[in-house]
């Protein structure tokens, strides 16, 4: 059970950040999971690193979206999301 909600929450915390980032058009479901999952990893590494204490979790959540957040921005600078043209 807590794969499944842990894949959830990974999902939804990637899809915000994407909208955020503004590559949501660019990223599909899985996509979202990896990076929502992933991101929530290195933002509390992060804030480990930055000395930054979590308390809760709206700061859970928040650090979680901060880090994916930097996983797309750090995707979009070796050129995995590239800027749309209109």
């Amino acid at each position: 059970m807590h794969l499944i909600v842990t894949l959830i929450i990974g999902g939804v915390i990637g899809w915000l950040a994407s909208i955020i980032m503004k590559t949501n058009a660019q990223m599909g479901i899985l996509a979202n999971i990896l990076v929502g999952v992933v991101g929530s990893v290195l933002g509390m590494w992060l804030a480990g690193v930055l000395g930054i204490a979590v308390n809760g979790s709206l700061g859970a959540w928040i650090m979680s979206l901060l880090g994916a957040m930097v996983l797309i921005g750090i995707a979009r600078a070796v050129g995995l999301f590239r800027p749309r043209v209109a």
